[in-house]
């Protein structure tokens, strides 16, 4: 197999673990589905399928941060209100959201884009998001979902998956009613110290997410 006929695989299976854990949809993706595009969303070479309308979002993501090396875009419904509600943050309460990073910043498109059907349909939309974004884990978009980017795609399936529990945690804690503890930044230092995308404990975890997704038959285990 060929480096990118791995990595197109690789996608495919992030795709799957994302819509078997509820995140995103496209739990039927193929490898033939795989579109590249270039750093304005336009595809480089000739296509005559309906593309993503999207798809801008992950490219202003890669223009601007050039370490980044995935991004996900998704409208998860637990994590909705946190970009609403104006007066609540959200911020991680479980160890496993630590890697939302200690602060979620709020995109919204109004600001600077007036009455729209608030999706992102071009790049001057998408590079005010990675903007908002900076150099944060995660964006909340008003109304709409979020935008995350990381250094590897396990990373940022990994934080897409847990974005939404920790939201999910959190709402609840707030129905309990009484005040709130936060993971503290020691706390969240510690629990990202160390970590690596190729640990024994982050391939177990894939592959586990894999084989619940129903394509554990496409991965490529790592040497070592």
């Amino acid at each position: 197999m060929s480096n990118i006929d791995a990595v197109i695989q690789e996608l495919v299976i992030a795709n799957r673990i994302l819509a078997r854990e509820e995140v995103v949809a496209p739990e039927l993706v193929a490898p033939e589905d795989i579109v590249e595009l270039d750093l304005d969303g336009q595809p480089v070479r000739s296509e005559d399928r309906a593309l993503y309308l999207e798809r801008f979002i992950h490219a202003a993501i890669f223009a601007a941060r050039p370490d980044v090396v995935a991004a996900v875009h998704a409208h998860a419904e637990d994590t909705l209100p946190f970009g609403i509600a104006q007066e609540i943050k959200l911020r991680p309460v479980i160890h496993s959201g630590s890697f939302i990073g200690t602060e979620v910043p709020v995109w919204d498109i109004a600001d600077n884009f007036g009455d729209t059907n608030l999706l992102v349909t071009n790049m001057a939309q998408a590079n005010d998001l990675a903007k908002r974004l900076g150099s944060h884990s995660v964006a909340l978009m008003r109304g709409h979902g979020f935008a995350a980017a990381a250094l590897s795609l396990i990373e940022v399936v990994r934080l897409s998956v847990y974005l939404p529990r920790n939201a999910r945690a959190l709402m609840r804690a707030m129905q309990l009613g009484g005040e709130i503890k936060y993971l503290s930044q020691g706390e969240i230092a510690a629990r990202n110290r160390g970590y690596s995308p190729y640990s024994v404990e982050t391939w177990r975890t894939w592959e586990y997410w894999a084989k619940k997704a129903g394509c554990g038959h496409l991965l490529n285990r790592p040497e070592g």
